[in-house]
């Protein structure tokens, strides 16, 4: 059992902001209330198996979780697996991860994608994965939806590889729609894009590169907003990027599409010109854009167009990430950061309130992918970050095998003291992961 006092709890979907206790059993919330130690319930526990955490002074909320992160395992496990993206997960106050399916194989026969969950079992914190939509992310042929989905996918994508066929894209919905899971798509049309990694523009052209047009994204929203409609399906737009896909889907979300969309910490904090500063630890998929679009997402995430934040953790190698600008692979990894360039950029900017970023980052992404997660209950899941959003910290050290990001060195707000999953300590702030024992 795990006593947790004292501290500001907080649960985005009753909307509870109280000083209180909580109290777990097994994986479960037992109790929540004020001075709990004090109740005769209390007082019949057996004292020694009751572990003790005095939160007074830091935020108690739900879990986050990351419905996008890329745990390179199998195939690709230099760059990280899904131990060590489980551990950086934990770290940033993640007790639920949803991995993507560019995994080599590719999850879209049911035996990949169980050997991706199986050894999610050996972690400290829940992982799920998205089956494939095609088969080896090829777009030509659709995966059996429905055998991934009885072998364990929450949700389909063939991330990193856009779908080009629109009538495979609309069988595609169908299929998931019939099955109730979420499809979620990244919008990049390669018709629009020279080079990727950089927003084809004025920053783009002081690094004689062509780069990527931002109708990559508007085209391939407005085909797959247009098939949602059609369809009916639950449709997910990863880490969306331009003021168009942002105004695209609140226009589809007020016609009652069932769409929605995601927003990454660095889109929402960074802009192109991060390139010039920062080199190939800015390139990513789609880019980073401009002032006018990272205003258009903090817009969205306000009123609630945007309504996940997801994190898209990518690592690469030192070496990979030491070529050249042109031949270096795209992405960053971002569990470890990102709730602290949440209440940083967000929260302590007056964007949104810590009960709307807490929604964002657990609830909302929770109830997507259809998680039983992002809230406090009782005899919900003991699933629960504590972290002092007033502190600062700089980010040196990193769980993840990898260290690709331009946020390393940066001083943000918040600081994770704990996180704890299924009742058990997953993290404990300078503490090795290695160290905790069950």
């Amino acid at each position: 059992m795990l006593y947790i006092k004292n501290g500001l709890c907080i649960d985005p979907k009753t909307g509870m902001k109280k000083i209180c206790d909580i109290l777990t059993e097994g994986d479960r919330i037992r109790k929540i209330g004020e001075k709990l130690e004090e109740t005769e319930e209390f007082r019949r526990l057996p004292r020694h198996e009751i572990q003790t955490i005095d939160a007074e002074g830091y935020i108690v909320a739900p879990g986050l979780v990351d419905v996008h992160v890329h745990f390179r395992d199998p195939g690709f496990t230099k760059k990280e697996d899904i131990l060590t993206g489980a551990a950086a997960a934990a770290a940033g106050g993640f007790t639920s991860v949803v991995m993507m399916a560019n995994t080599k194989p590719v999850p879209d026969h049911a035996d990949t994608l169980r050997y991706m969950l199986e050894k999610g079992k050996d972690t400290r914190i829940h992982v799920y994965a998205c089956g494939a939509v095609t088969e080896n992310l090829e777009g030509l042929t659709l995966a059996d939806l429905a055998e991934l989905k009885a072998a364990g996918a929450v949700g389909f994508t063939d991330d990193g590889k856009p779908l080009m066929d629109e009538e495979l894209v609309r069988e595609a919905m169908k299929r998931c729609r019939e099955l109730g899971v979420p499809i979620s798509f990244h919008e990049e049309d390669p018709a629009y894009i020279e080079e990727s990694g950089v927003n084809a523009g004025k920053i783009a052209e002081e690094m004689g590169l062509t780069g990527a047009d931002r109708r990559a994204e508007i085209s391939l929203i407005e085909r797959d907003i247009r098939q949602a409609k059609e369809t009916g399906a639950c449709v997910n737009i990863q880490h969306i990027s331009t003021k168009e896909g942002v105004e695209l889907v609140r226009k589809a979300k007020a016609d009652g599409v069932d769409i929605h969309a995601e927003a990454t910490p660095h889109h929402f904090t960074l802009t192109e010109s991060a390139v010039l500063q920062y080199g190939t630890l800015a390139k990513m998929n789609p880019p980073l854009r401009t002032e006018e679009d990272r205003e258009a997402i903090l817009e969205g995430l306000r009123d609630g167009t945007i309504d996940l934040i997801a994190t898209d953790h990518a690592p690469h190698t030192k070496e990979e990430k030491e070529k050249p600008f042109a031949e270096a692979p795209s992405g960053i990894i971002g569990l470890e950061t990102a709730l602290a360039l949440g209440i940083t950029e967000l929260v302590k900017k007056e964007k949104l309130s810590m009960e709307e970023l807490l929604a964002k980052m657990s609830l909302n992404p929770a109830k997507l992918y259809g998680i039983d997660a992002g809230y406090l209950a009782e005899g919900g899941p003991a699933d629960m970050v504590i972290f002092d959003a007033d502190c600062s910290q700089t980010f040196w050290h990193f769980y993840s095998k990898a260290s690709n990001t331009p946020f390393a060195g940066k001083t943000c707000k918040s600081e994770i003291e704990y996180t704890i999953c299924a009742g058990k300590i997953a993290y404990i702030k300078n503490m090795s992961i290695s160290a905790l024992e069950d």
